[in-house]
Order: structure tokens, then sequence, then C-alpha cells
């Protein structure tokens, strides 16, 4: 991959008056938190459950808190545990300042579940969490559509009850075989964004650590037909005039970060022109 590559992504940055951060399990993965894709990372991360032959798709399941309440909490208090004792890395810094500095700010979507965003200190009304978050609870059943934020420390073998009902609660978070994750706090920030959408007129995406496994921040940044800047150390293949860079989410903001700044030193009547044939080819 060449400077130039990265320069005509830092362009299109400059260039934006809004920026739109798609952001997948990658993002997380650069702060130190496990990557579940696997059985052998999963049993890595939690090798308690190795012996029992448990897979990730197995404890996160709503079946599991139905069959194995004390398991399924087990694992989940210590994975919320795991991400508030983290530090989100130094690339949602730089995202933020980028944001910052746009006529109309930004708006995040992201299928972490980790508040990282919020830690970092982006606005909560402009972040949309599309496979829920773990600082929030609902009813396992559940008996009605509410949910409530996680309050303080977790027991790591305590089973939280639902303050309606007094059955148990599971986290509010979009799970395997689940059709009773509780959604209504991301169908408000999708309306939300639309209304936000309309008000910018030159967006860009920023997609960052978006996998083909589970694809739905990958697809979700596709939809909105707007110019795509993808960052993936894999998967980062993607058709001109968008522009895919195959680099950790990290490693990629800093390097964005760096021509960004070179770009605003230089003389803008300098800064590179962005056509389909540069493109071609990239890798």
């Amino acid at each position: 991959m060449s400077d130039r590559l990265i320069t005509l992504a830092a362009q299109r940055i400059v260039d934006a008056d809004s920026l739109v951060i798609c952001a997948g399990a990658g993002m997380g993965v650069d702060s130190g938190l496990p990557d579940f894709r696997g059985a052998a990372g999963f049993w890595k991360a939690y090798p308690a459950l190795r012996s029992e032959g448990i897979r990730f798709e197995d404890i996160a399941n709503p079946s599991a808190f139905m069959e194995s309440p004390a398991l399924a909490w087990q694992f989940y208090s210590h994975r919320i545990s795991l991400y508030r004792q983290t530090k989100p890395h130094a690339g949602f810094n730089i995202l933020k300042r980028w944001c910052e500095s746009k006529a109309h700010g930004c708006f995040v979507y992201t299928s972490n579940v980790d508040s990282h965003f919020q830690r970092a200190g982006f606005a909560e009304e402009r972040i949309n969490e599309c496979h829920g978050s773990l600082s929030y609870l609902q009813c396992v059943v559940p008996c009605q559509q509410a949910v409530w934020p996680l309050e303080g420390a977790l027991d790591q073998f305590a089973t939280p009850l639902c303050p309606h009902c007094g059955e148990l609660a599971r986290p509010n978070v979009l799970m395997f075989n689940d059709w009773g994750c509780i959604n209504d706090r991301t169908e408000k920030k999708y309306e939300a964004f639309e209304s936000w959408l309309t008000g910018v007129s030159n967006p860009v995406v920023i997609e960052l650590g978006a996998g083909i496994t589970i694809p739905s921040v990958r697809r979700y940044a596709a939809s909105l037909e707007l110019p795509i800047v993808r960052i993936n150390p894999q998967d980062h293949a993607i058709t001109p005039p968008h522009i895919g860079l195959p680099m950790t989410a990290l490693r990629g903001l800093l390097a964005l970060e760096k021509a960004i700044d070179l770009l605003e030193m230089g003389d803008a009547t300098s800064s590179p022109e962005i056509n389909t044939d540069q493109l071609q080819g990239q890798a």
C-alpha cells in the first residue's frame, strides 16, 4: 500500500463536513479486548468453558440464561468487568478530534457492546449500538418493553433480577438465536441518524474493523451509499471510488492523522485530487 492511498483517504476526510463512524469488533481488539471469532480464541479468553465444550455461540444465547443462569451470568459479569477495566485506545481520541472539527460533527454506528465510544467522550445521542449495550439490562422473558441502566459492579456469582416482575434479568444485547432482545434504544437512534443526515451535505463514512463473519456494520455502511474509507487488516478490499486501507483500526487512524496534519500544513491548492483511476488496484 502506498502513501498516496493514505493521502487520498486523508483528503477525503479533510473535505467532509461530517463523519459517519462505522465500527466493528476490530475497533475493540486494538484496545486489548478479546476477539471471539472461532472457538480457539474464545476458549483462550475464557478457559473455564473449554472443558465443558461451550462455545461463544452457546453462552451468548438467551437459552443459556434459561438453562444455566448462573453460568451465563458468570460469563457476562466477567465480560462486563473486562470492558470496564479496558481503556479505549488512542484511535478513539483521533476520531473525536476529527468529529469536533466538522461543521456537523459525526454519528457513530457500532456493533460493539462495550460502551467505549461513550467512555471516549462521544455524545450518547449520536451513538447507535446496533447490537445493544452491556451497560443496560432487560427482563429475560421479557415481561415488558423496558430496559434499565446497569448500575455499579456485578458479583460474578449473582443473577440480577427484573425489577418489574422478579424474573431473571439479562444484558440488553443481541445474542445468537435471540428473539427477545428489546431494541427500542437502537430504533430511536436509527431515527435520530436519519434526521441528522438530512442536515449534512458532504458526509464520509469511516469504517473500522468491520468483518465479514458477522457483517452487520459492513452492510450498514454500504447501504448508506456514501463515500467509504475502510480500515481493516484482512478484509479491506472495496470497489473504487471507495478506499480500503489494509491496517488495524489504530494503525490506520494514526497514519491518517499524520497525513491530515501534513495536508493542513501544506498548500491547499496542491491537495491531491481523488479519482477512480488512482484507486484501481489498491491493496
